[in-house]
């Protein structure tokens, strides 16, 4: 026969305290209402009796599983693990255990994973997938369902985000070349129907507006993603124009695709070619030569996107709120002074 499962009462028993305290005690939520010494007695007596809360009746009782939906774009992507990183512990101390999603970038697929976790009633979603226009999200919308944006912002929905000032990030990015003498800048512009994309690349248009410099149609390409091999092509599309002496790259990923071009093309960076990215994604700084960058607190951003969507699960009422987190240009050896 197998052993007989450990009961709430039977915590409660061993702490000495009432059923309600305990299970207020077991709750990072409503943990604070109880007495330290209490919290303690009633969690040691926990451990000791290898006490596991039931879930299934919690969601039950509480109408919430504790859990949360969270899509991201692509996680080969660097940027991604010290925010979701962020967004798992500020989730885990409130409680919640994060689902997460890949999308690869796939709208269908997107659609797909959120109705899957809907059909497992998480309590919310926070989204790093948003494009400028979402059709599927007006369903997540009319179920009442809480929902974050974290990193992407989109126009048709007035949900609470929390992002990069990007647009500000490209003109630093662009200023810092201007700096340097460069007076033939290239640009490899993120997907335009998402708004890291789309922001990024008005910043470029206004900082090279500010300077006074000719923004030429044909040292300017649009990725398809923010992919490698997208920014492969794209840079490579930069220089068959010729006359460029510096690229600024709408994301690090885009960056690296750049550097792999001008590799082939037998030029060298900085010397041939400034580079400058955008993200300060983990190990960029390995590159060789290590990549000059936008940098924003990665994992702040996940605990502000966690923190936005427990304010709404605990019913704070008030404005939406628009998070967006200062950029810091990061200088390195990609950019030199135009000889």
């Amino acid at each position: 026969m197998p052993d007989q499962a450990v009961t709430l009462k039977d915590v409660a028993r061993l702490a000495g305290v009432h059923p309600a305290t305990a299970s207020r005690a077991l709750n990072p939520e409503t943990r604070p209402l109880v007495n330290e010494e209490t919290s303690r007695r009633v969690l040691t007596a926990a451990a000791e009796l290898g006490y596991r809360p039931n879930a299934v009746a919690r969601s039950l009782r509480t109408r919430r599983t504790h859990t949360v939906g969270v899509l991201i774009p692509d996680l080969n992507n660097p940027l991604f693990p010290p925010i979701v990183r962020g967004l798992e512990d500020r989730l885990d101390a409130a409680g919640y255990v994060a689902l997460i999603g890949n999308t690869d970038g796939d709208s269908t697929r997107e659609q797909r994973i959120i109705e899957q976790m809907r059909a497992r009633n998480v309590d919310g979603f926070v989204l790093a997938t948003a494009h400028l226009r979402n059709p599927q999200l007006g369903h997540t919308a009319e179920a009442g369902l809480p929902v974050v944006f974290m990193n992407r912002i989109a126009e048709d929905y007035s949900f609470p985000s929390v992002t990069v000032d990007n647009e500000r990030g490209a003109r630093m990015a662009v200023s810092h070349l201007v700096a340097l003498g460069h007076e033939r800048i290239g640009y490899i512009a993120g997907p335009q129907d998402v708004s890291t994309g789309l922001t990024r690349y008005r910043g470029f248009q206004a900082a090279m507006d500010a300077a006074g410099q000719e923004v030429r149609g044909d040292l300017v390409t649009f990725a398809s993603s923010f992919s490698i091999g997208e920014g492969y092509r794209c840079a490579q599309q930069i220089l068959s124009a010729g006359g460029c002496t510096a690229i600024a790259a709408g994301n690090d990923m885009l960056a690296v695709g750049c550097y792999e071009a001008l590799d082939d093309a037998g030029l060298s960076c900085p010397r041939d070619i400034s580079v400058v990215g955008f993200n300060n994604m983990p190990f960029i700084d390995m590159l060789r030569p290590p990549l000059t960058t936008v940098a924003f607190p990665h994992y702040e951003v996940g605990t502000q996107a966690a923190q936005l969507l427990i304010e709404q699960l605990n019913g704070d009422e008030g404005p939406v709120k628009a998070l967006f987190l200062a950029p810091e240009l990061i200088t390195r050896r990609s950019t030199a002074q135009v000889s």
